[in-house]
């Protein structure tokens, strides 16, 4: 516990700092051994006080230096990364034996070459702390040459487009730099009209939806059977134990205040990743195999829940909290709160696994993960608060029994569902095109019409009692889902209009874009002309003479499939984005590889590099070096030569009102621009 102790308190530490902390610098060489053989050489420079570790680290220990090499055909790896001496000695912190380096380390790796003028790619995955901290893993990468003439070669390259923040490199990749977009305010006041101010959606509003949504979670996880019995028997301890009834209430409220920040320590490390790159979330929310991780881990949960096996945590975390209970006074009263998180999590590990996924597959990212966490430990905490200042309430709980098992089988059910909502977002980013909008469908409907057919008795699971009756609530309970599977199955009728399916507004974010199908193929939505490539766009928007709307999205986007299955569609919105606009969508989560002319390395505006490599990548950078944010839906009006912003650029816009009225603006807008250029030309 100490351990986990230190571990909390630096990453608590090191998020009370707004600079970006970079200890280690690291130098890469090559050594020619022989006309063959080369060592490729990378040299850390360590800050005073700061530890870089091994390759080889103990199980439980800090995370291990770790090299990985980019294969090709012009070399081979010959053994395994070597590395200094080093420094071993036990560890204060981890009480392990843990070798790592101070001041300086150097790692080589031997290659055979293939032929000649090779040029490796190669990254280095590593942690570094001092006494007081540890930073998050970090990742470099190297580029080594084995010839100055592979050398010259990736430099003329490299020269060619050296720094995005510079207008000419900018223009070179996007076709557009940022000295010729200006923000227009007073050039439009000039013109005689005035900037709309649309209603935009608020980010607070947002986290007191997701804060919404977690307190639902906590309010299922206490009908589970891990914790609903659990209340009764906590309540009466406060009360009994302690002779005074103002203490035990006390200690009932520091309780529930205790379980709810052990949910929020857990977003901690995720504010860390964050401040460090404002795109990881979204890289951890979007990659494919990832994606595909969440899918199997949410099968996993749900046979959990089916009740074919029972997920615990190890038994040593149990014995050791418990042991702690006994401290008494503050400290025990929250050994016992960890000691609930922990003996619960076989029912609560699922729904928290639902609401971090969740969380990082949204535009909010950590601050939504920590607002969606704060809900679930508020309704996890308050019934054993409330109950100890109420203790009378307690006669009307239910009793324990069946019920609560089918509370964790419908759970189950809705595990499987949403785990195929992962699968789906690996589908689309990955441009595999197998779990397209039909056969999405399909396997929600057989889902749907499963727990349907379970709440009517029909299917069984190992854990369930044997049914005298079903009760009139199951039965209810049971006609909304089977009134549900049947509005899934609308989802098969043709719009006529856009020649797509119907979308389903209960699954905007959930299924595939309706777009993406087998029987009517669209590759914009609602069959609108639109462009996935910026310079194609904006040399469109030229030739025709119309202002352009800058769609930044994403695959993998909820807001983004709202705002175009529910927003998009609606016949004043349709007209004006059909008929006046140029759409250009960029999709920041696209994982298609960038030609290799395009495959630069830029600078992050909060310092540090980062290497574009697929078009995901590429957009993300555009969105973060113009327009300064990195959320998604992010819509931006532009003049028909893409260098002038008409309007403030809105996120997600759910009121069409609002969204027509800002559309409007900027089609106003640029025809006074327009007209103000013909009046100058005239009077010149």
């Amino acid at each position: 516990m100490k351990k986990v102790f230190f571990l909390l308190a630096i990453f608590i530490s090191y998020a009370g700092f707004s600079q970006i902390l970079d200890p280690v610098k690291w130098k890469t060489k090559t050594e020619k051994l022989s006309e063959t053989e080369y060592y490729l050489i990378s040299t850390a420079t360590i800050d005073q006080g700061w530890h870089l570790y091994a390759q080889e680290i103990p199980k439980g220990g800090p995370i291990a230096t770790s090299f990985s090499f980019q294969p090709n055909d012009n070399y081979e790896l010959v053994g395994e990364t070597i590395e200094d001496v080093g420094i071993t000695e036990d560890d204060k912190v981890f009480k392990m034996k843990i070798k790592y380096f101070e001041k300086r380390a150097t790692f080589k790796q031997k290659i055979k070459l293939l032929a000649k003028d090779a040029v490796i790619e190669a990254s280095v995955q590593f942690m570094v702390c001092n006494d007081t901290r540890c930073l998050p893993p970090r990742s470099e990468e190297f580029t080594f040459f084995t010839s100055e003439k592979s050398k010259a070669s990736a430099v003329k390259k490299a020269d060619k487009v050296a720094d995005l923040n510079d207008d000419e490199a900018s223009s070179l990749l996007y076709g557009i730099s940022e000295k010729e977009m200006q923000q227009p305010a007073t050039d439009l006041n000039a013109l005689g009209t005035d900037n709309i101010s649309v209603e935009k959606k608020n980010d607070s509003s947002s986290l007191w939806s997701i804060f919404g949504l977690g307190f639902l979670g906590g309010l299922l996880a206490l009908l589970t059977p891990c914790v609903f019995p659990m209340i009764p028997l906590t309540v009466s301890f406060f009360t009994k134990k302690d002779s005074s009834k103002g203490s035990g209430i006390s200690k009932a409220l520091l309780y529930g205040f205790f379980i709810l920040a052990v949910y929020l320590l857990l977003s901690i490390p995720f504010h860390l990743l964050d401040s460090i790159n404002p795109d990881i979330l979204n890289e951890i929310s979007t990659n494919v195999w990832l994606n595909v991780i969440f899918f199997i881990v949410f099968v996993f949960f749900a046979g959990s829940f089916f009740g074919f096996y029972e997920l615990t945590l190890p038994s040593s975390w149990t014995n050791r909290t418990t042991e702690g209970e006994n401290s008494g006074g503050i400290i025990g009263v929250f050994f016992m709160a960890l000691t609930l998180a922990i003996v619960s999590f076989s029912c609560t590990g699922p729904i928290l696994g639902s609401l971090l996924a969740g969380s990082l597959s949204s535009d909010g990212g950590a601050w939504q993960l920590t607002s969606g966490m704060a809900g679930f430990g508020v309704a996890l905490g308050l019934p054993f608060t409330l109950f100890a200042m109420f203790p009378n309430m307690l006669k009307s709980l239910p009793k324990s029994g069946g019920w609560m098992t089918t509370v964790k089988v419908v759970l189950g059910f809705l595990e499987l569902a949403l785990a195929f909502k992962f699968l789906s977002n690996a589908d689309l980013v990955a441009h595999w095109n197998i779990l397209k909008i039909e056969p999405f469908l399909i396997l929600w409907i057989v889902i749907f019409a499963g727990l349907a057919l379970y709440l009517f008795g029909i299917i069984k699971f190992p854990h369930d009692s044997p049914l005298q009756k079903i009760g009139f609530s199951r039965i209810g309970f049971g006609v909304i889902v089977a009134a549900f599977t049947i509005y899934l199955a609308t989802g098969f009728r043709v719009n006529k209009e856009t020649k797509t399916f119907s979308s389903l507004s209960l699954l905007s974010g959930l299924a595939p874009p309706v777009g993406y199908s087998y029987i009517y193929p669209n590759e914009c939505p609602n069959n609108l002309t639109c462009f996935k490539d910026l310079k194609e766009g904006l040399a469109y928007a030229k030739k025709v003479n119309k202002p352009i709307m800058l769609d930044f999205t994403g695959y993998a986007c909820v807001n983004c499939r709202k705002m175009e299955e529910h927003v998009w569609p609606i016949e004043k919105i349709d007209n004006i984005l059909r008929n006046d606009y140029v759409l250009i969508s960029l999709y920041v989560d696209d994982k298609k590889e960038l030609p290799k002319e395009e495959q630069i390395v830029v600078n992050r505006i909060n310092g540090g590099t980062r290497t574009l490599s697929n078009y995901g990548h590429k957009w993300s950078h555009f969105q973060t070096v113009f327009f300064k944010t990195n959320t998604q839906p992010y819509y931006v009006l532009l003049s028909s030569d893409g260098k002038q912003i008409l309007n403030d650029p809105v996120g997600y816009t759910p009121n069409e009102d609002d969204y027509h009225k800002w559309l409007e603006d900027g089609k106003e807008k640029s025809k006074n621009t327009l007209n103000n250029l013909f009046n100058q030309v005239e009077f010149n």
